[in-house]
């Protein structure tokens, strides 16, 4: 199948897209925020630049686009009908990164936290923060719980 787009359309499209301050993660920020979380954007000293850092509970967070890191049996992430190999490497190559930002947060003594697109969609996006807000709260370090 090819593409609808011209190549110099598919590029302006893709150059829209935000990596910072996306919808998903401006929400998630709202609610958070609200609910008395304190927190850093992007610190850069730590691999990945997690999306959301809460020093006190020593937690990074990640938002996730489904479709760019590749989330597995999700209605969201759909493999390209065009240049999927291309892309195939691209989100392979995300994941790959991932789970060694993740591994090497989780080294630094960071509890280490995903959220994905889809579980912030209107249906899920309160039980999503609830959950999120039980395991930072259980994250506070010199406790027990």
């Amino acid at each position: 199948m090819a593409d609808r787009h011209t190549p110099a359309q598919r590029s302006f499209n893709m150059s829209r897209i935000k990596s910072k301050n996306t919808k998903p993660e401006m929400l998630l920020r709202g609610k958070l925020f609200a609910a008395g979380f304190r927190y850093r954007l992007n610190v850069k000293d730590l691999p990945g630049k997690p999306d959301l850092v809460f020093k006190k509970y020593k937690t990074a967070l990640f938002i996730h686009g489904c479709f760019w890191h590749g989330h597995e049996h999700c209605r969201y992430f759909v493999v390209p009908k065009t240049r999927t190999d291309f892309w195939m490497r691209k989100i392979n190559g995300n994941v790959q990164r991932d789970h060694e930002n993740e591994r090497k947060l989780h080294e630094a003594g960071w509890q280490v936290l995903t959220v994905w697109e889809c579980q912030l969609k209107k249906n899920l996006v309160d039980e999503t923060i609830e959950q999120l807000k039980e395991k930072i709260k259980g994250n506070i370090p010199g406790t027990a719980g």
